[in-house]
């Protein structure tokens, strides 16, 4: 079976689903995956792991800051990528992450397959929380079922110009926009969330053919090292606070000193090593490297670090959240936008993080204060730790991956004609 995993989005929103990839590879299917043709390191990545990379033209980093109006341009550029890359070798089987899903069913539609969301993040309105783009505070049963499906049409017309744009590119007849919602949730019929129960139990009242199978995880090779520098300063001492916003933006704090400058300060200031991973944040402690007790590096497999660190500061991104989860090590939350306020929320009310640090914060007079307090809490307080390590003992026994084969399979199955 050719199978195409279309994912989108910044570097984390699409490194996970090369281990999903492989796990399909392994089982004797041919796997391509759609990545941003400008991001080298993915491409490779995609590469070593065995899957062949369909390039999109469309790139999230080319649109500025994140905005309606450039997330609508972002999709209008991405809607024809995905035609492109189904053209020359078409696919038996989509499977979509929570950006491709609302053009990837149209498109699935008109190749006559069936398709599998596998989002990261929850995308059905429930009444136990508050939908993933409005933050951690519940609205009540009935305030966060209405939230939901409030989201879901906010969404809808965010896609309503690519939807129509791209069933007129394939052929297909127009569609009503309750048709386009509806449409959107039939195709193929199965959503297999990729996050942890453990973190974030399947709700009662999501419908049926919605589930939540576990966490997938980005390949790493298995000749993958830490190098050396790195593995040095973890062996020289005690074990040091990670610090690393992923894809966002550092900025300055007040009076124009470097964020790098402010959490290192903090790290200091709470009496812990610290490692700041630069990210496309670039964050970085400057002349603050001199005494020791701090190291920058690049990037770096989180299922390789993690279990050495004592706690991650991070931007409450969906991945890194679970990686640090995975390895059973307290989290400071520092979210920054979209789904990240929902899963720093999650993670404090699990008993496996501080409470959230808003990013904004990092800017403010008092910003090494409100930074070094939680960090402190993070690596003294057992009670995190022992959470965490609760939390990666379920974990450990999941397969989202796993799940997610499976329920190709029988998709796949079901389309197949009978043997006569």
């Amino acid at each position: 079976m050719k199978v195409l995993i279309a994912a989108a989005g910044s570097h984390g929103d699409i490194a996970p689903y090369t281990g999903l990839g492989v796990r399909l590879r392994e089982a004797g299917h041919e796997v391509a995956l759609t990545t941003h043709g400008s991001d080298a390191s993915l491409v490779s990545l995609i590469r070593s792991a065995g899957l062949q990379p369909r390039p999109l033209s469309a790139d999230p980093r080319g649109h500025g800051a994140a905005s309606l109006r450039t997330a609508a341009a972002f999709l209008k550029d991405l809607a024809p990528g995905l035609v492109r890359a189904t053209e020359d070798d078409p696919p038996d089987l989509l499977l979509l992450s929570t950006t491709t899903a609302p053009l990837g069913v149209h498109l699935a539609e008109a190749l006559d397959i069936p398709a599998l969301g596998v989002p990261l993040q929850p995308t059905e309105p429930t009444g136990d929380f508050a939908p993933p783009g409005g933050g951690a505070r519940s609205l009540g049963r009935r305030g966060n079922l209405w939230a939901g499906r409030l989201s879901r049409r906010v969404v809808g017309r965010l896609y309503r110009e690519p939807v129509r744009a791209l069933r007129t590119e394939l052929g297909l007849p127009p569609l009503t926009a309750r048709a386009v919602r509806r449409r959107g949730r039939t195709r193929g019929g199965g959503v297999a969330h990729g996050f942890s129960p453990a973190l974030l139990a399947r709700p009662a009242d999501w419908r049926p053919g919605a589930t939540v199978v576990g966490n997938w995880w980005p390949y790493v090779p298995a000749d993958t090292r830490l190098p050396a520098e790195l593995a040095d300063f973890l062996a020289s001492g005690p074990a040091p606070v990670l610090v690393g916003f992923g894809s966002m933006p550092a900025g300055r704090a007040r009076g124009g000193e470097p964020l790098g400058s402010v959490v290192v300060r903090a790290l200091r200031r709470a009496g812990v090593r610290g490692i700041l991973q630069a990210g496309a944040a670039g964050l970085s402690p400057g002349e603050h490297l001199a005494d020791g007790d701090m190291l920058a590096i690049g990037p770096v497999p989180h299922e390789l670090l993690f279990p050495h660190v004592a706690a991650v500061v991070h931007h409450g991104g969906a991945g890194t959240t679970a990686a640090a989860l995975r390895a059973g090590v307290p989290g400071v939350p520092v979210p920054v936008t979209a789904d990240q306020p929902f899963w720093a929320g999650r993670l404090a009310a699990a008993g496996a993080g501080t409470p959230p640090v808003p990013f904004a914060s990092l800017s403010w007079p008092d910003a090494v204060d409100r930074l070094a307090a939680p960090v402190e809490r993070a690596v003294r307080d057992q009670g995190l730790r022992a959470a965490a390590g609760r939390i990666a003992g379920r974990m450990a026994e999941e397969d989202g991956a796993a799940e997610v084969l499976r329920q190709a399979e029988s998709l796949a199955a079901a389309r197949r004609p009978p043997i006569t």
